[in-house]
């Protein structure tokens, strides 16, 4: 890393772009791509071996992809995107504002998906089991019928 682009790094990082600068682990920007992987992954219910398959990789090299352990390339990332059917840009979405010039994660971001439903087991189960419905009415009905006990419970709190 040169003097420059150094000094003109944040002068206060968060605790993983420091251990990144170090060397210490994986670059936060990685660490955002690779979750991102998983979590398209994961919505379409493929296994790692399967995806690893599909790009010929070992799942053990998915799993370093997704950790962001390894980084990955553009080629590679070109053809998860195809793998995956989504656009490059999706890897990325969320990131804006989240990362200072560096490319480091700035001290006020929260970790990766901390909170977040669409990272729970649960979400993803129901988003699947949701999309087996044929029916569009079907599921329709179950919609409206999630959103009308979501109101009950807010009411009920307020």
């Amino acid at each position: 890393m040169s003097a420059a682009v150094s000094a003109a790094a944040p002068a206060k990082r968060s605790a993983t772009s420091r251990k990144w600068a170090r060397g210490d682990g994986p670059n936060p920007v990685d660490m955002h791509v690779g979750a991102r992987v998983r979590l398209r992954r994961t919505l379409l219910g493929m296994t790692q071996e399967k995806l690893a398959k599909a790009i010929g990789l070992t799942f053990q090299q998915v799993q370093k992809y997704e950790r962001g352990a390894n980084r990955i390339g553009a080629s590679r990332l070109h053809e998860l995107s195809q793998v995956l059917d989504v656009p490059v840009s999706f890897f990325f979405d969320d990131l804006e504002g989240e990362t200072g010039a560096a490319g480091h994660l700035q001290e006020e971001a929260p970790p990766p998906f901390e909170g977040d439903p669409m990272a729970k087991r649960e979400t993803l189960q129901l988003v699947r089991a949701y999309y087996q419905i044929k029916s569009p009415a079907m599921r329709k009905r179950i919609l409206d019928l999630t959103r009308s006990l979501a109101e009950e419970e807010t009411d009920a709190t307020a």
